[in-house]
C-alpha cells in the first residue's frame, strides 16, 4: 500500500475496538408488508453486524490489525459471528463468550422499492460487565495498540475500558451518535470524536454547528479534533492547534464555515478537502479556540444510486482509524474516508448495512462508466490515489 499518496502504515498498527456485535438476518422483499400481511422474501442472508464489528472488519481489510472487545453467547449466532470475524482477520481473543445466554441479533427487512431497511434488534444477555474483563485480558488486548475505538454503546463497561486505555496513554476515538447515559465519561477521555450530524448541538446546546464544535473543544480539553458527518453533504472537522506562536487573527467560526462552503467547486465530483488557515475561531457567548477548520466533500452521484447505510458510517470511521495509524493529514484523510464510504453506499441494498463489499468482489456497481468495478482492494486504493491529487 506504500505510495506517494498513501504512506506506508507504521509497524505498530494495532487498534482495539469496544462495542457491539450481533448477527443480522436480512430478508429482501419487493415491498414492505402491511400489518397482518404475508409476503415472500426475494433473498435471505445471515451475516455479522454491529457497529464495532463492522468498523473493525473494515480496518482489517484496509490493512490494520484490529482486536475486538465485545460479548457473545455460546450459541449458533455467536459461533457464526466468531467464525466471520476470524475469517476477516479480526483478533477475537478478547471477545467474551457466555456459556449461557443469548447473542445479540437483528431482523432486517430490506424494501427494494424504497431502498429502506427496518431493523428489529434483540439485545444479548447477560450484558458485558467490567468483571467479564480480567486485568490480564485487558493488558493483552491493549498491548501495542495505537488507538482504542468505542462505538458509544455499553457505556458503563466502555467507560471502564476507556479509563484503562487512558491510564496507558493510548489515544481514544469515540463514535458519538446520540446522547446516552454514561457517554460523557468516555467523551471526556477521548482524543478524537466522530459525531452524527445532530450530536454536537444536542450535547452542547449551542445555536449553530460551528459554535457547537468550538464548545466541544473548549469543554473537552483532551480532544484534538472532532468530525461531524453530514451524509451527502460530506463532513466538517475542527482540529485544535497548539503552537508556540498562536494565530493573531480572530474570526467568527460560523462566518469561517460559510466561507469554506463558498469555496466548493460544483464541477468537482470527487471528494476533496477545503481547509482554513490556523486561526482563532470565536463562537459568540462561548469562547475562542485556536485551530483549523476542514470541510470534506462527498462524492456527487445521482440520488437514485445513493444508498445511505449504517455500514457506510462504520466504514467511514474505519477509514479514519486507518488515517490516524498512517499519520495522514486531514487533507488526505477526509477524502480517503469518503471514498471508502462510497464503496459501501454503491453496494446492493441487501449488502449495504454491512461492509462486505470492501472485500475483493466480482460485483459491479450500477454507475457503469462513472466508476469501475472494484476487483480488489489494492485496485481501489490505486484508483483512490489519482482522485486525491487535487486539494483545495
Amino acid at each position: 500500500m506504500a505510495s506517494r499518496f498513501l504512506p506506508p502504515l507504521p509497524e505498530q498498527r494495532i487498534i482495539v475496538g469496544f462495542g457491539g456485535t450481533c448477527l443480522d438476518y436480512l430478508a429482501v422483499v419487493a415491498n414492505f408488508p402491511k400489518p397482518d400481511d404475508k409476503c415472500r422474501s426475494r433473498s435471505m442472508k445471515m451475516q455479522g453486524g454491529g457497529d464495532a464489528a463492522n468498523t473493525l472488519t473494515c480496518t482489517s481489510r484496509l490493512g490494520l490489525n484490529p482486536r475486538l472487545i465485545s460479548k457473545i453467547a455460546d450459541d449458533m449466532p455467536g459461533s457464526s459471528i466468531l467464525r466471520e470475524l476470524e475469517a476477516d482477520g479480526v483478533d477475537t481473543s478478547a471477545l467474551v463468550v457466555a456459556k449461557e445466554g443469548v447473542t445479540p441479533f437483528s431482523y432486517v427487512i430490506v424494501d427494494q422499492k424504497t431502498n429502506t431497511r427496518t431493523c428489529i434488534f434483540t439485545p444479548g444477555h447477560p450484558p458485558l460487565q467490567p468483571d467479564d474483563l480480567s486485568p490480564s485480558n485487558l493488558e493483552d488486548a491493549m498491548r501495542g495498540a495505537s488507538v482504542v475505538y468505542f462505538d458509544g454503546r455499553l457505556t458503563y463497561t466502555a467507560a471502564f475500558v476507556a479509563r484503562e486505555a487512558a491510564r496507558r496513554n493510548i489515544p481514544i476515538l469515540l463514535d458519538a451518535e446520540r446522547k446516552r447515559e454514561g457517554l460523557d465519561d468516555i467523551l471526556f477521555l477521548a482524543r478524537y470524536a466522530v459525531c452524527a450530524a445532530k450530536f454536537p448541538q444536542a450535547w452542547t446546546e449551542a445555536p449553530t454547528m460551528g459554535s457547537a464544535l468550538v464548545s466541544m473543544l473548549l469543554r473537552l480539553p483532551k480532544l484534538k479534533f472532532v468530525i461531524v458527518t453530514l451524509g451527502a453533504m460530506g463532513c466538517i472537522m475542527l482540529e485544535r492547534i497548539d503552537t508556540e506562536r498562536p494565530p493573531t487573527e480572530e474570526v467568527d467560526v460560523d462566518s469561517l464555515l460559510r466561507s469554506l462552503e463558498q469555496r466548493k467547486d460544483s464541477t468537482v465530483t470527487t471528494p476533496i478537502c477545503i481547509t482554513s488557515e490556523a486561526i482563532n475561531m470565536r463562537a459568540e457567548g462561548i469562547g475562542t479556540v485556536k485551530g483549523k477548520l476542514f470541510l470534506g466533500t462527498a462524492e456527487k452521484i445521482p440520488p437514485a444510486e445513493l444508498v445511505d447505510t449504517t455500514g457506510a458510517g462504520d466504514a467511514f470511521i474505519g477509514a479514519v482509524l486507518y488515517g490516524l495509524c498512517a499519520e495522514m493529514p486531514p487533507e488526505k484523510m477526509l477524502p480517503f474516508a469518503a471514498k471508502v464510504l462510497l464503496a459501501v453506499e454503491l453496494s446492493e441494498p441487501e449488502l449495504g448495512c454491512h461492509i462486505e463489499q470492501i472485500r475483493a468482489s466480482p460485483r459491479s456497481c450500477k454507475m457503469g462508466e462513472y466508476i469501475t468495478r472494484l476487483n480488489t482492494l489494492l485496485t481501489f486504493l490505486v484508483e483512490l490515489e489519482s482522485l486525491m491529487v487535487k486539494f483545495v
